[in-house]
């Protein structure tokens, strides 16, 4: 696996303490492990638009961390998970959950098999297939994605696979007023939060989405 430099190992381990967490030292040796085996496989497999592990740190693991704490349940869908973003770095950190990353490109899907395997992550099931098209064992507390096209097409994918009081919650950059005035029949924005990603000043929102009349803060 390609080197991690002692300097992106301190990036991560401060960016843990501004964001407030708790994540364990092996934790964070997986983190930076899949750091590593992500740009390992992008020079063959173009996982990621991004070249510089430095860029991939604080834009794909630090990016994704930053939602960990919205996410109390433990099962979990990421749909169009691509190289595993939110949902790698949330099984990471959430051992106890079991997360379901889905995405149609079978290259990606085969890095996130792999990947899971090298870090001996036993609660993840990288899925080969369409969201829409998935009969998922049961259904998930939480669906999320990071960068799928549009809040509808998000929910239309992906209700099936959400339990009847769960949450979508939806990674986006800017607030989204035109795909919010969208959403499709029966369901409501609940909450939305902004999100601070240390060593980046780029916009960033989860959005907490549930069927409507379902208020339930429990999940």
């Amino acid at each position: 696996m390609t080197e991690i430099s002692l300097e992106l190992v301190e990036k991560l381990a401060a960016a843990i303490t501004e964001l407030g967490l708790v994540i364990t030292a092996d934790q964070q040796q997986q983190l930076l492990q899949y750091l590593s085996l992500l740009y390992k496989w992008n020079k063959a497999y173009n996982l990621s638009g991004l070249q510089k592990l430095d860029e991939m740190l604080v834009l794909h693991v630090i990016d994704s961390l930053a939602v960990l704490p919205f996410f109390t349940a433990n099962t979990i869908a990421d749909i169009g998970t691509g190289a595993g973003l939110p949902g790698m770095v949330l099984a990471i950190c959430k051992p106890e959950a079991e997360l379901f990353l889905i995405d149609s490109n079978s290259k990606k899907t085969r890095f996130l098999f792999q990947a899971a395997t090298a870090l001996g992550l036993c609660n993840v099931h990288a899925v080969h297939a369409r969201a829409e098209g998935y009969a998922i064992p049961a259904q998930v507390a939480i669906v999320t994605s990071r960068a799928f096209a549009s809040l509808r097409n998000f929910i239309e994918s992906s209700q099936h696979l959400l339990a009847d009081n769960g949450r979508l919650l939806a990674m986006k950059g800017q607030y989204p007023v035109a795909e919010i005035a969208d959403l499709p029949p029966g369901f409501t924005l609940f909450a939305s939060h902004p999100l601070h990603v240390p060593y980046t000043t780029v916009s960033r929102h989860l959005l907490d989405i549930r069927r409507s009349g379902n208020q339930d803060m429990t999940q």
